[in-house]
Order: C-alpha cells, then sequence, then structure tokens
C-alpha cells in the first residue's frame, strides 16, 4: 500500500477537520471528500474550512480534496466515515466505487436511521466488509479543542489489532494521545448513547437543575449505559473506561457539546424543529434517541433516562413534567 495514497476522510463537517488536522501531523497526503465544491475552494485558497473549526489551520498541499465521493474511495484504502448519521444513506447510495477490500473507520456518533444499525454493523451487513475491516474512533475528544491543540485523548478500536495500531500513530502527535481496544460494537454503541444522555444534561440545566441533579444523571446515565451494551454485546469491559465514562462526561458536560446544547434548548422551551434550526449543526443524540428506544422496546431494557428523553422529543410530553417524574427514578 502507498504510504502516501493510504487514508482519506470522508465527510466535510468539524469532527471531519479536525481528523484532517490530526492526520497531517503525520501524513503528506489526506484524501478529503466533502459535497461542498465552494467549501473545497475556500480551503485551498485560505487554508481553512469556512463552515467549521474556521481556527484550525489546514496545509492545501497536504489535502487531496474532491467533492466527488467515488473518485476518493477509488484512490484510497483506508476510509474514515465523519458524515452525520442521518446523511449516511444518501451519501453511500452515489457509490458506484466498490468497498471491497477497504477498511472502514467510523468517527460516527450515531445510528443509521434507515437500518437501525451502528456504523460498523452498517457497513458489514450492507455492504459485507468484515469485521476485521472495520475500526471506530471514540474520544473523550471535542473537534474545537483539537482545533485550539489542547491536549485530548482517542481510543481507537478494531478486532484486528495492527490495523488499529496502523491508525493509532496516524492520529497521535503532541497534543493527541491515543490507545486501542477490541471493543468495537461496545466502543461505537458508548458512542451513540453518551449523545443522548447529553441531551438529557442539557434539558435538565434548561430546566433550572443544578450540579447536584447533573451529578446524580451522569452517575445514573453510565449505568444505564453499562445495562445498555451488557444487552447488546456482552463480554469483558470497563465500563468506566475513557472510552465509555470519559467519552460521556465530556458530552454531558463540556459548553462545546451540540447535543448539550440541543437538550438545554428544549429545557428552555424550543420545540424540535426550531432549535435544529437554530444551531445549524447535527445534533446526533436526536436521532440516536428514536433508533435506542426501538432496541429498548425490543430487548425490554430498563432505561429511564433514555425513556424520558424519547417520551420529550418524539411523544410531545412536557419536559418539566418529564424530568420531575425521572427524579423519582434515580438514585
Amino acid at each position: 500500500m502507498n504510504e502516501q495514497n493510504k487514508i482519506a476522510v470522508l465527510g466535510g463537517g468539524s469532527w471531519a477537520t479536525a481528523i484532517v488536522k490530526m492526520l497531517s501531523e503525520n501524513l503528506e497526503t489526506i484524501g478529503w471528500y466533502m459535497r461542498s465544491e465552494q467549501a473545497i475552494e475556500h480551503i485551498k485558497e485560505n487554508e481553512h474550512n469556512p463552515n467549521y473549526l474556521r481556527s484550525a489551520e489546514l496545509n492545501a498541499q497536504q489535502l487531496d480534496l474532491s467533492s466527488n465521493i467515488n473518485l476518493t474511495v477509488a484512490n484510497y484504502d483506508v476510509l474514515i466515515i465523519v458524515i452525520p448519521s442521518a446523511f449516511l444513506t444518501s451519501e453511500l447510495n452515489k457509490l458506484k466505487s466498490s468497498l471491497e477490500g477497504k477498511i472502514i473507520f467510523s468517527a460516527i456518533k450515531g445510528i443509521v436511521p434507515e437500518t437501525g444499525l451502528i456504523i460498523g454493523e452498517h457497513f458489514h451487513k450492507q455492504y459485507n466488509i468484515p469485521f476485521e475491516n472495520i475500526g471506530v474512533i471514540t474520544g473523550p475528544c471535542h473537534a474545537e479543542e483539537v482545533a485550539m491543540e489542547r491536549l485530548s485523548y482517542l481510543t481507537i478500536a478494531c478486532q484486528d489489532e495492527i490495523k488499529a495500531k496502523n491508525i493509532e500513530k496516524y492520529l497521535q502527535s503532541w497534543y493527541i494521545k491515543t490507545k486501542t481496544s477490541d471493543d468495537i460494537i461496545g466502543t461505537e454503541y458508548a458512542a451513540m448513547l453518551k449523545n443522548i444522555y447529553a441531551v438529557a444534561a442539557g434539558m435538565a440545566h434548561g430546566l433550572g437543575y443544578g450540579d447536584n441533579f447533573q451529578a446524580v444523571l451522569m452517575s445514573n446515565a453510565i449505568r444505564e449505559m453499562k445495562r445498555f451494551i451488557k444487552k447488546v454485546h456482552k463480554m469483558k469491559r470497563n465500563i468506566n473506561n475513557s472510552a465509555y465514562l470519559g467519552d460521556l462526561l465530556v458530552t454531558g458536560y463540556s459548553l462545546f457539546s451540540r447535543n448539550r446544547q440541543f437538550g438545554n434548548m428544549i429545557g428552555k422551551g424550543y420545540t424540535v424543529k426550531s432549535a435544529q434550526i437554530e444551531m445549524s449543526m447535527i445534533a446526533e443524540g436526536y436521532y440516536a434517541t428514536k433508533s435506542a428506544f426501538k432496541m429498548i422496546e425490543e430487548k425490554n431494557m430498563n432505561t429511564p433516562i433514555i425513556d424520558t428523553v424519547y417520551s420529550i422529543l418524539y411523544a410531545n410530553k412536557n419536559p418539566k413534567k418529564e424530568f420531575k417524574k425521572l427524579t423519582s427514578k434515580l438514585d
């Protein structure tokens, strides 16, 4: 495999931009697919993404930019997918280039709505990608802090340890520390679930609940996450590791968290639609809630926090009343 023709990023948002920045520390050439031809031209001329993480400096000479997904997929062997889960199917429907033999790493924190699958399972079942060629890149890590080169941590999960180690060495730098894991299913579900809990944390803040309640909410959330993941993929794991608990905490508490921001607006009285319009960014937790709730019903899980978020977002229940009921279910 040609070293300089190895890794491409698919997606044009903030997390995609952050990953490109990380890779630029270690690679001379990075493939980058994004839909916006206007954004591509802006990056070539001004060396920053005009729509996301404008402070992140990019070296245009390193970037093989394209608005043609087929061209990027055909020319690169390792694909890091950073397309929001809500739009993944429509983007992949453009594909005519084969994914056979490709190594897929997902940096998406959600579930594919059309199939109800996490990204790794989706590529395995829909595109026959073997699990040893599928990996997950997760936090705790906010794109905004990568742009500022603040110390951040990543977990790279893959059944094939060699592939995980290869991606690890291209992402790490003086401000990015990495570790590997073999729990691709668990880390991906955790990355999806923490967005729902961050929406809950935002709702609580918007409703006027204080730090004391937030601590109880997050304590219950990690236990709820443990029950959920154990039910869907039982294996030995430490739920208190950074890929699970750490990612939950940073997403639940950080001012950079889009999901917390979305939940905060709902708690303050915004409708779902008005909150989405004002944010102008994707809050993955909104879409993940519906998919997670469907799984909860099928597997009869005990998940009062997710149930509460679902009732507010999809059953149009009153946030104040629903959270008052939730307070009696937490300990």
